[in-house]
């Protein structure tokens, strides 16, 4: 896989056109060239276990932001 080019970068807004959280809009906050993914804020959120830690005294449960294919996400014009 040479260098592959993508239509979005990280910072872009985006609109979601298939999937679960079809018609949601977000920012890029990052970019996976490799897996041909892209991490969009806000959408297709999991519930993550935390391990007790220094941070996490207590551990628990987060929503992370899981990554979703570059096919699947349209750049917004602004």
């Amino acid at each position: 896989m040479a260098n592959v080019k993508f239509k979005v970068k990280k910072g872009d807004t985006v609109k979601i056109i298939a999937g679960d959280d079809k018609g949601k809009t977000g920012k890029i906050l990052s970019v996976l060239a490799k897996k041909s993914q892209v991490i969009v804020e806000g959408c297709k959120l999991a519930k993550k276990a935390i391990k007790p830690s220094e941070k996490t005294p207590n551990g628990g449960h987060i929503n992370k932001e899981m990554p979703i294919d570059v096919s699947n996400v349209a750049k917004v014009e602004e």
